[in-house]
């Protein structure tokens, strides 16, 4: 009876003692925000398919035109990256974050009510303004709530939404201008816009002791498992801004990375603008159709990003991953290309693309690796700005083959060469270890 009432005694103080979860809400807070994010970006995708959009735009039957859509957007967002990602370690992921949907939002909305196509182009590129401060943020929630070896999962997580965006908004967005109108599918974006705004601003806060409901033993999980990391920040001192990114920027290893990513995210957004129009126009699937082979490649890139943060995790090395899915995108969209009918060349570029997955998450593991904590945020958006500001080029390179040639397939080896590249800037990096 004794050592029954000590044990019902001590029992709450066990239960105080085990970790709370926060930092797992906050990686699903992530996740949400960046599938809205996608949402937003995948609009233009679809209404490059759509004849009522291009003839009120005046861009019908003009692709280089088309691809400039997706190009202005990028570049704005390579932009802002670089630009406003300091700002974003001088606000707060929160903040920062917070700021950001409020842009897209007012670029939505013009977006809706554009009647020209230089103001859909303005609009794109207020798009691009405000989700290029975005994106850095969530890599500096990541070092800042989690452990170096969670990293890897957790970096999964909320990556995921980068491909299950496009998954989502393929068929659905292919439904609503359908059914409605072009303009309608802004507007409903808009409104999910406010729901990552909410999430981030009462859900969220920039560190794990700030949180009221993440516990002391939490708290202590996350603080021992980044002390080795700290004690190095630490012995630089205190470090201005440049001297913070002095590290990275005359680090070759970093520059790797970010050639690497530049490749992948040109091969991402080249097939994310052009793959609905490819389907319809050069393969001749039905609208309805289009919509759910558009969004194959992503509901199978879900699978890869996950599974690419277990394996990272589990063999403490990022960048074989990064070789096996370069490869594999370029061996999907190269024998896509070339198959003999719609429906194998369909699947063989949904697995090319979905094999991108496999490489986004060790590579946002490695940028948190070598950047230190104090200037992670430009380091991120130097990473991210860099490739997507770079990779900007790409929509509009394929546009200008389709014009040049009236075809598809330039465009579609133009990325596979740039697939090959990238395996082997992730080669050098897996020789070396990483």
């Amino acid at each position: 009876m004794e050592s029954k009432n000590n044990a019902t005694v001590l029992d709450p103080n066990s239960v105080e003692l085990k970790p709370t979860r926060q930092r797992f809400i906050l990686v699903l807070i992530l996740l949400v925000t960046l599938l809205i994010a996608y949402l937003d970006r995948v609009n233009v995708s679809v209404l490059l398919a759509d004849n009522v959009f291009l003839s009120d735009m005046g861009i019908k039957g003009q692709p280089i035109q088309m691809g400039l859509l997706m190009t202005f957007f990028l570049m704005a967002y390579g932009f802002s990256n670089v630009i406003l990602s300091p700002l974003g370690d001088y606000l707060g992921p929160r903040k920062a974050m917070s700021l950001s949907i409020l842009l897209w939002g007012g670029s939505l909305f013009l977006g809706g009510i554009a009647q020209t196509f230089t103001i859909m182009l303005a609009a794109r590129v207020i798009l691009g303004i405000g989700e290029g401060m975005h994106w850095p943020m969530q890599s500096k929630y990541v070092k800042n709530w989690f452990p170096p070896h969670e990293r890897g999962k957790a970096n999964a997580v909320w990556v995921v939404g980068l491909m299950a965006g496009p998954a989502i908004a393929m068929p659905f967005l292919t439904w609503v201008i359908h059914n409605y109108s072009w303009q309608t599918s802004f507007f409903m974006l808009v409104g999910f816009g406010l729901i990552p705004l909410m999430l981030l601003w009462f859900f969220t806060t920039d560190y794990p002791y700030q949180h009221k409901g993440a516990n002391q033993a939490e708290r202590d999980l996350i603080e021992a498992g980044q002390k080795a990391e700290k004690e190095l920040e630490a012995q630089a001192g205190h470090a201005t801004v440049w001297e913070n990114m002095k590290v990275f920027i005359f680090d070759y290893h970093f520059w790797l990375i970010t050639l690497y990513y530049l490749c992948l995210a040109s091969i991402f957004w080249g097939t994310m603008a052009w793959l609905p129009s490819y389907l319809k126009v050069a393969r001749g699937f039905s609208w309805a159709a289009m919509g759910a082979w558009s969004s194959l490649p992503y509901i199978l890139g879900m699978a890869s990003v996950l599974a690419s943060g277990y394996i990272s995790d589990k063999i403490g090395r990022r960048a074989p991953l990064g070789v096996i899915s370069m490869l594999g995108a370029a061996a999907g969209i190269y024998f896509g290309a070339y198959a003999p009918d719609n429906t194998t060349a369909a699947i063989l570029i949904s697995l090319g693309i979905a094999s991108i997955g496999l490489g986004i998450a060790p590579a946002w593991a490695l940028v948190q690796e070598i950047v230190p904590g104090k200037a992670i945020g430009a380091g991120a958006g130097m990473m991210n700005g860099v490739s997507n500001g770079g990779s900007a080029f790409a929509p509009v390179t394929i546009g200008f083959f389709i014009s040049v040639s009236g075809s598809y397939i330039g465009g579609l080896m133009f990325l596979v060469g740039l697939g090959l590249f990238a395996a082997c800037c992730a080669a050098i990096l897996s020789y070396q270890k990483y």
